[in-house]
């Protein structure tokens, strides 16, 4: 049973971001309409269809990925700075709740404002082009697990941040560029050369994209580049999640690590 501190913390955190819609939902709903609206009607227009989807749909996926985790990132991590700048995440640390609970309720808030956020984006979605889930339940997963590894690294981020700009650049110059480059706007298919299909598979968010394009459009590139050997093939996107859970799970116990150390907490 969850503790009345655990509760008490979360709820704090999630009645932070949802009091103020027009800072913390607004921005993303409009920021895609320009998003389908360039990309999806004006120039997806004049590109042919994409792994046999329209363009328009193609690129569904990856932007409910950057929306997510981007605002899921950039909740953790301002929640903690903010919490360290102002010193009242000295009140936190004071309270009878193990670090393992702090820092679950600190990730499940920001993975809540993430999964809100991959919605409302999936909602503009729908008035340029009709939506369908292939696999619900591998979707959900999916969406869990990388809103709750990204408000992990954004609270890392928050920890070892000195001052606001920090925490602009790993979200802006950092954690975008690698989801465009994550396979959002384009299909892994398009390479010609087997190495250029290798170098993007360095790229983790390329998984991401993949594993919730998996879900909604039932198309992955894991499967269709052959990822894994001939037997195996069809698994590419279990794989995929794998993946993403122990990389989440990971990251979860350094930020446990870090809380009982201290790690920037009493800068």
């Amino acid at each position: 049973m969850l503790s009345v501190g655990f509760r008490a913390l979360f709820r704090r955190e999630v009645l932070r971001f949802v009091r103020r819609p027009k800072n913390t939902f607004m921005p993303p709903a409009i920021t895609n309409v320009l998003y389908f609206a360039v990309f999806g009607l004006i120039l997806g227009g004049r590109i042919d269809k994409i792994a046999g989807f329209d363009y328009i749909l193609f690129i569904v996926p990856g932007l409910i990925v950057l929306g997510a985790i981007s605002n899921a990132f950039e909740n953790a991590s301002f929640s903690i700075f903010h919490g360290r700048w102002n010193e009242y995440i000295h009140e936190t640390l004071t309270s009878p709740l193990s670090y393992a609970e702090m820092v679950v309720a600190y990730v499940a808030a920001s993975a809540v404002r993430g999964l809100i956020v991959g919605v409302i984006i999936a909602a503009v979605g729908r008035l340029f082009v009709p939506i369908g889930i292939e696999h619900g339940l591998f979707l959900v997963a999916t969406m869990v697990v990388i809103t709750s590894l990204f408000a992990g690294l954004g609270i890392i981020g928050g920890l070892v941040a000195r001052d606001f700009d920090d925490l602009t650049v790993m979200n802006q110059f950092i954690l975008r560029p690698l989801v465009f480059f994550g396979a959002v706007f384009y299909s892994l298919e398009t390479f010609e050369q087997a190495w250029q299909v290798q170098l993007s598979l360095v790229n983790p968010m390329v998984y991401m994209v993949d594993s919730v394009r998996y879900g909604l459009l039932g198309h992955s590139d894991l499967i269709e580049v052959g990822v894994l050997p001939a037997p195996y093939t069809d698994f590419g996107p279990l794989l995929a999640l794998g993946v993403l859970v122990a990389a989440t799970g990971i990251v979860l116990a350094i930020d446990v690590y870090l809380f009982k150390i201290g790690y920037g907490l009493t800068d």
